[in-house]
C-alpha cells in the first residue's frame, strides 16, 4: 500500500479535501486503484448531529453513516464507494480505546495519547486502506486528508501518527503534501511567509513536505515557487500551484498541467502509465444552453446542499445545458422571484423553519407547470401542500411541524429512538419502480437502490385519498412510499430518498436529469414562442 498524507496549513477552507480528491484523480486517470480516508478531528463521533450551517452538508454513505462532505467529494472524483472507516474523528478513535480499556485489553498499561492514541489512528487508518471495494479489490493508494490546520491542539495526535507511520514505512510508501495559502498584497505580490511559518510549524511536529501545493487566485510564478523551494526545503518541481478555477472539476486538469501527477508517481516509485482523456472529456463537455434553477431553501449557505449543487452540474453536463442556481431563502421567499425560472427545486432539511416558503414554491411549480424535483422533506411538503389545495384538507401539516391533520407522520421504528445520532433510517434502501411512471423511465428499470436520512413518511391511513385525488406514487420501499409524480405536469416529480448522494460526473442522477431536462424543454419552449 501506498499512502498519500495530505495536511493543511495558515487556514482551513483553502480547498485541501478537492486538493486531496484531485490528486486521486489524476492517478486514477491513470489506471490506478484509489482509496481515501478523511481524518476530522473534532470530537463528535460522526457529523450526524452537527449543525450543516457551520459545517457544511452532512453526506451520507451506502452504509448509513453521516460523514464529512469531503467523502462526498471523494465518491464523486474518484467514483468509488466508501464505508464508515473511511471517516476518522477524534470522537471514535477515544472511544474505541476507551472501549479497549474498560475491557482490560491494555492489561494494567496507563493508557496515554502516545501509543495508545496514535496506534489506534494508524491501525484504522490501514484498515481502511485495506478495505475491499464493491467489486473485491484493494487500493494501491490510499489517500490520507488530515483535516484542520498544522498546529491545531486537536491535530496533533493525528499528525504524530502521520510521523510514526512515515517513520516505519519506507520512504517510497509515502509522500506528504502540504496544502497552504499563498496571498496577494494590494501591489499584486505574491506572499510567501504564511507558507514558510505552516512548514515550520509542520516541521516543529516532526513532517517535512515533499510537495507544497500553493492556493492561490493566480498561477504562481517562477520567482515564487522557487523561493519557496529554497525556504521550505523543498524541489521547485515540488512547488505546485493550485489556482481558483470556475468549477473544481477544473482542478485534476490544473494538476496535471503542473506536473503533480508524475512528482507522486516518481516519488513512489509507481510505474508511469499513459493518461486517459475519458474523465476529462465528461466533466468538460461543452453546453449548449442554459437554465435557471430555484432552489427554496433554509440555509443561504452552499455546502449545506453541496450535492445537489454537484448532482445539477452533473446532469447539466449530461444534457449540454450549463444551470444557474437561483438561491432563495424559505423564510422570505415571494412568488414574484420564481416567476423567471425553469425549475424549483426545495431540498431536504429538518424543523419548522421556512416550512410554509416551500410549500408555497411547490404550489407554484405545480399549479404554473414549472418543472420540480423534490427531495426527502421536499417529497414530504408536497404531499403536504397536494393535501392542502388539491383535496381541501387545509390543516395538513407533517408531525414534524405541529398539529394539523397529519398527512406525514413519524416512522413507528423512530417514535421511541433514544439519542439523535446515527438512528434516523439511514443508508442504501432498495426500492421498487411502477410499471408506466416517470421514475421507472428515468431510471430505466424496475429496483433501484437509494441512500436515505429521515424520520418520517407518508401516513399509511391518508395514502389511498391522496392517490384518489391524483397523486401517483410511482416509487415504493415495501409498504413505505418514495417517489410522488403527478400525470399531468410537464416534471413533478418528489423523492424520500436523496438521489444526489449517488450522483457522480459520469453517472449523473437519473432524477436530476429528468429535472434539468424537463427545464431545458420549458426554456426552449418559451424562446419559440
Amino acid at each position: 500500500m501506498k499512502y498519500i498524507f495530505v495536511t493543511g496549513g495558515v487556514m482551513s477552507g483553502l480547498g485541501k479535501g478537492i486538493t486531496t480528491a484531485s490528486v486521486g484523480r489524476i492517478l486514477k486517470n491513470r489506471g490506478m486503484k484509489v482509496t481515501a480516508v478523511k481524518i476530522d478531528p473534532y470530537l463528535n463521533i460522526d457529523a450526524g448531529t452537527m449543525n450543516p450551517a457551520q459545517h457544511g452538508e452532512v453526506f451520507v454513505l451506502s452504509d448509513g453513516s453521516e460523514v464529512d462532505l469531503d467523502l462526498g467529494n471523494y465518491e464523486r472524483f474518484l467514483d468509488i464507494d466508501l464505508s464508515a472507516s473511511h471517516n476518522i474523528t477524534t470522537g471514535k478513535v477515544y472511544r474505541e480505546v476507551i472501549e479497549k480499556e474498560r475491557r482490560g485489553d491494555y492489561l494494567g498499561d496507563t493508557v496515554q495519547i502516545i501509543p495508545h492514541i496514535t496506534d489506534e489512528i494508524r491501525a484504522w487508518i490501514a484498515r481502511a486502506a485495506a478495505e475491499p471495494d464493491t467489486g473485491g479489490q484493494v487500493a494501491e493508494v490510499c489517500l490520507v486528508e488530515v483535516g484542520g490546520t498544522v498546529g491545531d491542539i486537536e491535530s496533533m495526535p493525528f499528525l504524530e501518527a502521520v510521523r510514526q507511520m512515515r517513520g516505519e514505512l519506507p520512504p517510497e510508501d509515502t509522500v506528504l503534501i502540504h496544502v497552504t495559502l499563498v496571498p496577494e498584497d494590494t501591489m499584486g505580490d505574491m506572499k510567501t511567509k504564511p507558507t514558510q511559518h505552516s512548514v515550520k510549524a509542520l516541521r516543529e511536529a516532526g513532517l517535512y513536505p515533499d510537495m507544497i501545493v500553493g492556493r492561490s487566485g493566480h498561477p504562481l510564478s517562477p520567482n515564487t515557487k522557487r523561493k519557496i523551494a529554497a525556504f521550505c526545503d523543498v524541489a521547485q518541481g515540488a512547488v505546485i500551484s493550485n489556482t481558483t478555477v470556475p468549477d473544481i472539476y477544473q482542478v485534476p486538469a490544473e494538476l496535471e498541467k503542473e506536473g503533480l501527477a508524475d512528482a507522486v508517481v516518481d516519488h513512489l516509485y509507481l510505474p508511469r502509465r499513459e493518461v486517459s482523456a475519458d474523465w476529462y472529456n465528461t466533466v468538460l463537455r461543452e453546453f449548449t444552453s442554459r437554465v435557471t434553477v430555484a432552489i427554496v431553501s433554509k440555509y443561504g449557505i452552499e455546502d449545506v446542499y453541496l450535492s445537489i449543487k454537484e448532482a445539477l452540474k452533473h446532469a447539466g453536463r449530461a444534457t449540454a445545458t450549463e444551470v444557474k442556481i437561483l438561491w432563495l431563502d424559505a423564510e422570505r421567499f415571494e412568488p414574484g422571484q420564481v416567476a423567471d425560472v425553469d425549475g424549483i427545486l426545495v431540498p431536504g432539511g429538518f424543523g419548522r423553519r421556512g416550512i410554509e416558503g416551500k410549500i408555497e414554491a411547490i404550489r407554484l411549480a405545480r399549479q404554473g407547470g414549472v418543472p420540480f424535483l423534490g427531495l426527502c422533506l421536499g417529497f414530504q411538503l408536497a404531499v403536504v401542500e397536494y393535501s392542502r389545495n388539491v383535496l381541501g384538507w387545509t390543516d395538513a401539516c407533517s408531525e414534524e411541524i405541529g398539529e394539523g391533520r397529519h398527512v406525514i407522520a413519524i416512522l413507528p421504528e423512530q417514535g421511541d429512538v433514544d439519542g439523535l445520532g446515527g438512528t434516523m433510517r439511514l443508508g442504501d434502501y432498495r426500492v421498487d419502480l411502477g410499471e408506466g411512471t416517470r421514475v421507472r423511465a428515468l431510471y430505466g428499470t424496475s429496483g433501484i437502490v437509494e441512500r436515505h436520512r429521515h424520520r418520517y413518511e407518508v401516513t399509511p391511513q391518508e395514502i389511498p385519498a391522496l392517490v384518489e385525488a391524483g397523486v401517483v406514487f410511482s416509487g415504493t420501499c415495501g409498504d413505505r412510499m418514495e417517489v410522488m409524480e403527478l400525470k399531468d405536469h410537464p416534471f413533478f416529480l418528489a423523492t424520500q430518498f436523496h438521489p444526489e448522494f449517488r450522483s457522480r460526473p459520469a453517472k449523473p442522477s437519473p432524477p436530476f436529469v429528468g429535472f434539468v431536462r424537463a427545464c431545458r424543454e420549458k426554456r426552449q419552449a418559451e424562446q419559440v414562442i
